[in-house]
């Protein structure tokens, strides 16, 4: 069965590197730098082990293109499957700036329909960023893009932090909230909180395992960098290059899983190749 998102077939381009995110260049970076090298470094272990130079990727939940873009710098083919036409708007305009839109593919659809406009099978890798966070049933949505997965694929869940918000919320003196948060079976501070769900890494382990992937690696994304005041790090000379680095090194260790804003894991289909 071939895949109705798929681009039209294009003349095969090199595999070349997609330049890091450079440290000193925006605040932006210290949301995306972290997940950025370990998706990237998968992705390039992919290739390898594949030996084709052009991967296929799905992207759920992606949005106007945050990683898909990038991926496609990679010399991939990314389908991106969002529920927002605007966003979807906005891949089209972003992956056209970037030269990459005979690679990037933009489809309306949710984790929960997601075979209604993908294959199963059919996809070396997939991220799933920000999704769990508002799926009715996580564990559904792990499966279900863990069945797009094909034999030795790659999966890269990002998702909300219990203990990252709970910190947050006592550092800025709602105390009662951060209580909440804590108490909370959805880890969530009160009705006014913008995020659904959050999650511990012990949680989202414990979902890719249930869908019969094993995990390849956890980093905690965004330890210090919600905390540290904006003004320090935009005009202190060397600031950013520095917290990027502090970020870098506590991400893969546990001790700091449990107060990022974000969690990051890789999950690795029973037949592929540590990455």
């Amino acid at each position: 069965m071939s895949d109705p998102m798929r681009p039209p077939a294009s003349q095969p381009r090199p595999h070349t590197a997609a330049p890091r995110p450079e440290p000193s260049r925006s605040r932006a970076a210290l949301r995306t730098a972290v997940v950025w090298d370990v998706l990237q470094d998968a992705l390039d272990r992919r290739v390898k082990a594949t030996g084709r130079q052009t991967l296929d990727v799905l992207d759920t939940g992606g949005g106007s293109g945050n990683f898909a873009v990038p991926v496609a710098g990679l010399g991939h083919r990314v389908t991106v499957v969002d529920p927002s036409p605007n966003a979807l708007f906005a891949l089209e305009r972003r992956a056209a700036e970037a030269g990459v839109a005979d690679r990037v593919r933009g489809v309306q659809g949710d984790a929960r329909g997601l075979f209604d406009v993908v294959e199963r099978g059919g996809y070396d890798a997939v991220l799933c960023h920000g999704v769990l966070e508002y799926v009715d049933d996580p564990a559904e949505g792990v499966r279900n893009v863990v069945a797009a997965l094909r034999a030795d694929g790659v999966l890269s869940r990002l998702a909300a932090g219990l203990g990252g918000a709970v910190l947050a919320r006592a550092l800025a003196g709602h105390f009662t909230e951060a209580r909440q948060a804590l108490d909370d079976p959805d880890g969530r501070w009160g009705t006014g909180d913008p995020v659904p769900r959050r999650f511990t890494a012990e949680q989202l382990t414990g979902l890719v395992e249930a869908a019969g992937l094993r995990v390849g690696a956890v980093h905690g994304v965004r330890v210090f960098a919600d905390l540290v005041p904006g003004g320090l790090v935009d005009t202190e000379p060397g600031a950013m290059d520095a917290l990027l680095k502090l970020e870098a090194a506590a991400a893969e260790l546990a001790a700091f899983h449990s107060v990022a804003t974000q969690l990051h894991v890789l999950g690795e289909t029973p037949g592929t190749d540590g990455v």
